[in-house]
This record gives structure tokens, sequence and C-alpha cells, in this order.
């Protein structure tokens, strides 16, 4: 039977108590929504849509990497954006983080978060 666990680190920042930042399952790493939030505040890193974006890979990095895993082994990522027209800061970001053999990608359109948050990634990555 696989085995399946919550996993939080407190290097990078949680959103919530009430969900973990990933849930480890079998060969797997689930990442729950990741916002750009500064690790040591707990507060979005700015008002800027581009710093969001990098603060969130980065907090990805880092619980992947806490976990046992790295961003070379991510197989899916959706990222929820407030505003439909920031595809090219996005990409510019994605491409950073992922700069060969980028991983599956949806991107929808959500209604705007709590606090500011402009943006939140969730991934989907192999131990």
């Amino acid at each position: 039977m696989a085995e399946r666990r919550n996993f939080n680190t407190t290097k990078a920042p949680q959103m919530s108590k009430v969900f973990p930042q990933a849930v480890l399952a079998d060969k797997f790493i689930f990442l729950s929504g990741t916002p750009g939030l500064d690790s040591r505040s707990g507060q979005v890193v700015s008002d800027d849509f581009e710093d969001q974006t990098r603060q969130c890979f980065q907090n990805i990095k880092i619980i992947l990497e806490e976990a046992g895993s790295d961003l070379s082994k991510v197989v899916k990522t959706t990222i929820f954006m407030v505003a439909h027209n920031d595809f090219s800061v996005i990409n510019k970001v994605y491409t950073e983080f992922f700069p060969d053999n980028p991983p599956a990608r949806s991107t929808p359109q959500v209604m705007p978060f709590p606090a500011g948050i402009l943006i939140s990634v969730e991934c989907i990555a192999l131990q």
C-alpha cells in the first residue's frame, strides 16, 4: 500500500495551518498552492506581479528541496493568476526556474486572492 504523509518546512511560508505545504504520496510530491510570500514575515513579497511570481517559484524550490526533490523533477504546474495579461511575465520567470525541459503547465485566471496575492502555483513532482 502506498504511503501518504503531510509535509511542511519552516524554511518556506505556510499559507494556512488548515492544509500542508505538500503531501508526499508514493513516489510523488503534491505541492499546495504556493503564493509569493516572504518566508520571514509571511506577507506578500511586494505588490509587483513579477516579484510575487519569482518568490512563488523560490518557495516551491525550497519546499521541494526540503522534501528531498528539486525543480528538475517537477512534472506539472498549475499557475493561478488574477490578471490575464501577465503571461509574458510568467513565461519570463518560468524559464528562469525551468530553463530546459519544462513541466506540463496550466494557467487559469482566478478571482482575486486575499492579502494582495496576485499569483499562486501548485505543482506535482517526483520524489
